[in-house]
């Protein structure tokens, strides 16, 4: 599995993906971390076809006792339903989403790890040296849907938002934005219900300095193309399966 250094401060970002070894029909997948001195959150860390690979690697960056909480942007199996594993793994751990979902992801197994449940506002999660956004998401795709900012970093998870679906082994950023809107538009129009619930999204995100957008699926963007994004997005009509 592939791992990219994606900022370095008073914190670390490392973004987990293009695993080459992933069976052909699975859908590749971004999975990020957030290192601190002593703790440890994975940002959709994943199902459970690629949880052998992701606690190897993360395992280059952290013992297992400092993993300390996940984070799950919605109840898609590509997101968490690694969790039963997660669940064995880090008794002593907090999964991080939406209320919403409770109920549904204990079904992927959550005996042991703490459900901290998110209110459909959002919150934050503290992991000392730094305090992330829960930026709300709703119908984007998941009825309850959440991303993480990072003020310090200036890093958006995006979950599905900017998402691309590629050939294997594709570049980490995107690196020609107009080539890469055809990797991303359908699954943007099908995927993405609500025109009312993206303008809501990119509304409360416009309000934030964002320098690297960082999706689950395909590559991330940064800089310019943070923007550029954001005004394809708007002007995109989402919801064309109705």
């Amino acid at each position: 599995m592939k791992m990219t250094r994606i900022y370095e401060g008073a914190h670390q970002w490392v973004m987990f993906g293009r695993d080459p070894h992933r069976p052909e029909k699975i859908i590749d997948t971004n999975q990020y971390m957030v290192r601190t001195a002593d703790r440890c959150l994975l940002l959709d860390p994943g199902g459970i076809e690629l949880f052998a690979p992701m606690l190897a690697a993360v395992l280059h960056h952290a013992p297992v006792e400092e993993i300390t909480d996940l984070f799950a942007s919605h109840q898609d199996p590509d997101i968490i339903s690694s969790l039963g594993l997660w669940d064995q793994a880090l008794p002593n751990a907090k999964l991080h989403a939406a209320q919403l979902w409770e109920g549904f992801l204990r079904h992927f197994g959550c005996e042991s790890i703490e459900y901290v449940p998110i209110p459909d506002h959002g919150g934050t999660i503290n992991l000392g040296s730094v305090e992330l956004q829960i930026v709300p998401a709703h119908y984007l795709h998941s009825s309850a849907n959440f991303h993480i900012y990072d003020p310090q970093a200036k890093i958006l998870m995006s979950g599905d938002v900017g998402a691309a679906l590629e050939a294997p082994g594709a570049p980490v950023f995107v690196d020609n934005f107009e080539a890469h809107i055809e990797k991303m538009r359908y699954f943007h129009q099908r995927w993405m219900p609500s025109n009312q619930a993206k303008r809501a999204w990119l509304e409360r995100v416009r309000k934030l300095d964002v320098q690297i957008l960082a999706p689950q699926h395909g590559r991330m963007f940064k800089g310019d193309d943070v923007r550029r994004f954001l005004d394809w997005f708007e002007a995109l009509q989402v919801g064309i399966a109705v």
